[in-house]
């Protein structure tokens, strides 16, 4: 699995607009065959800071990912609305999904 985990900083005029900037990126990326996730959240201590945490099932997903048309419009029709270029975490890891959080079992 390609796990990767981006902050964006987007300018404050956007920033309670940026779900529905991004809705038709999002919704194109969760769509793709290989897409295992593509979430986003907001900073509880930063309202102009976005982060994206997205998987893909291998390289050949990630690629098809960035070489996507909705990918490539995405080059074009996001960065306006950013203040810095956004900052990335990426890792290749040897499994298929979430692993359970051990230290804070929920035993019912």
């Amino acid at each position: 699995m390609i796990f990767i985990t981006a902050k964006f900083k987007v300018l404050p005029e956007h920033a309670d607009t940026w779900p529905t900037i991004t809705a038709p990126f999002t919704e194109a990326t969760r769509a793709e065959p290989g897409n295992l996730w593509f979430d986003w959240s907001r900073s509880l201590d930063d309202p102009t800071e976005y982060v994206l945490v997205e998987a893909f099932a291998d390289d050949e997903a990630a690629g098809a990912h960035v070489n996507s048309a909705h990918f490539k419009s995405a080059q074009s029709d996001l960065p306006p609305h950013l203040a810095e270029t956004p900052r990335i975490v990426n890792f290749k890891l040897d499994q298929s999904n979430w692993s359970d959080l051990a230290e804070l079992a929920v035993n019912r």
